[in-house]
């Protein structure tokens, strides 16, 4: 239970929350909302909500922005969003799986759809990716919060299943099932995490050249941009030198 992962969620990417604040600050809000609507609006009583909130706090939230994602949930303002999961390719034989919360499912299909055909990629059908990844629950922290060895001992008395670290973060895994367990018990040994969710793991990765990272990263930024994506995992590995050159 250790090791290092090249794999990062684009919301992960170096930059990525910085250069977007506003937007992830709109696809927290909505997270929140939607997991206050979806059980009692109290996050020690709703644990998705919780997990919800502390990813919030970790990306430095304004309590403000918090309660009022978690008022208009109780406000019955008619926003209903729906859970949609899309599978497709980019270049190179990448899977891609894009996670979204939207109010309006023909919208969101059409412009997912879109992105893909206009970015070198393709939409599939439902399940044609996804067996190619494990449904898992993901916990980060920053490096700061500790070495390794601090963390895989915490990780394994919260009953993690496998440690990920490098010099910016520290990524845990856990059982799907676990996850809500897992993290209120790291929080109390390592505090409030950066995120935690269920995430989408790769059983196998691709490496990419130059020319196909390119356009992977066009297409992933591009719909990390829209509104109702929450979310985009992939199987890419992209080398250091390569995305240096990106960045």
């Amino acid at each position: 239970m250790a090791g290092h992962s090249k794999f990062k969620n684009i919301m992960h990417r170096k930059g990525a929350q910085d250069k977007k604040r506003s937007a992830l600050f709109s696809k927290l809000s909505r997270e929140i909302t939607v997991a206050a609507k979806m059980g009692a609006p109290d996050p020690d009583m709703n644990p998705r909500l919780r997990l919800a909130i502390n990813t919030a706090r970790g990306q430095s939230m304004p309590k403000d922005n918090i309660q009022r994602a978690i008022d208009k949930a109780t406000a019955n303002d008619g926003e209903n969003y729906e859970e949609i999961r899309f599978e497709g390719f980019g270049p190179g034989g990448v899977s891609l799986i894009v996670e979204t919360l939207t109010d309006n499912r023909n919208r969101t299909v059409t412009d997912v759809r879109t992105i893909f055909s206009k970015n070198g990629g393709n939409m599939g059908e439902s399940g044609s990716v996804a067996h190619g990844f494990e449904r898992l629950g993901l916990i980060t922290y920053p490096a700061s919060v500790g070495d390794s060895e601090k963390v895989l001992e915490a990780a394994l008395e919260a009953g993690a299943e496998d440690l990920q670290s490098d010099d910016e973060s520290h990524e845990i895994w856990t059982a799907a099932d676990d996850l809500h367990t897992v993290a209120g018990a790291l929080e109390t040994s390592l505090g409030e995490p950066e995120g935690a969710k269920l995430a989408w793991r790769p059983n196998v990765e691709v490496t990419l050249d130059e020319k196909d990272a390119e356009t992977l990263m066009k297409l992933i930024d591009t719909l990390d941009d829209n509104d109702d994506v929450q979310t985009v995992w992939g199987n890419y590995d992209v080398p250091d030198e390569i995305m240096e050159k990106l960045s």
